[in-house]
């Protein structure tokens, strides 16, 4: 029988690996340069098809990790969302938003980004439920188990900011049409319409009240069914001109 031991290959990721065992084309044992270690077939070996739960397999950053959780488990689609929103070059282009968003370390193993899910997800009757990074911490750009909660969409729509469509004007206040005035307006299940006035600074401060008192009203309707953190976050979230 030939003896293959010590033979060295790349996979698919070009992760080295080499036979440390060999007892027939069917019974191999591979160590990847990173301690992963498994048993496959020869074969496999030579075409580089011998998956490493360590190869950074997610949009170059992320790695499965050797763990209980597998790819079935509801995190798993969620957390190669938020890879693909930070990472992606395409996703980035098509919401800018997500430029100079990252994951953090932690959470680049899968199997630890699945063991906050478990703990932290929770179901609201009628709502999506989403995975939110700034709405603790205002303005956050990293995605990571201290500052990431998981909303109801109701709560989540709120913090939706329509940048393209004011332009120039603070959020909130979009310019009337006679070029002179400025609109303020909240969308609140329907587009609520707060009066035109004689400034952009005016009109930014009749939507933050009126965005605001919004805010703080849904918080009390979601009361005991979310997070006390995301509700004194949303209590205490100020509206402000540079958002």
């Amino acid at each position: 029988m030939t003896n293959r031991v010590g033979e060295v290959s790349k996979n698919a990721y070009g992760s080295i690996m080499k036979i440390t065992k060999y007892n027939n084309n069917t019974d191999i044992e591979v160590a990847f340069d990173n301690g992963f270690i498994t048993h496959s077939y020869y074969d496999d070996f030579i075409k580089g098809s011998i998956s490493n739960p360590l190869d950074k397999t997610c949009y170059g950053k992320g790695i499965f990790g050797i763990g209980i959780y597998d790819s079935k488990n509801k995190a798993y689609p969620i957390w190669r969302n938020i890879f693909e929103r930070c990472y992606d070059e395409k996703t980035l282009k098509k919401y800018p938003t997500y430029i100079e968003c990252s994951v953090c370390e932690e959470w680049h193993n899968f199997q630890n980004f699945a063991k906050w899910y478990n703990e932290n997800y929770y179901n609201i009757e009628g709502q999506v439920m989403n995975i939110d990074k700034d709405i603790l911490f205002k303005g956050n750009k990293i995605y990571s188990p201290e500052k990431c909660v998981f909303v109801p969409k109701e709560i989540n729509v709120l913090f939706t900011k329509s940048n393209k469509r004011r332009g120039n004007c603070p959020i909130g206040v979009y310019l009337a049409r006679d070029g002179g005035r400025y609109i303020a307006q909240c969308y609140d299940k329907k587009t609520i319409y707060l009066g035109i006035h004689s400034t952009p600074e005016e009109a930014f401060e009749v939507y933050k009240e009126y965005k605001e008192d919004v805010i703080k009203k849904i918080a009390d309707k979601y009361y005991g069914l979310i997070p006390e953190k995301l509700y004194k976050a949303m209590y205490n979230y100020i509206v402000e001109i540079t958002d």
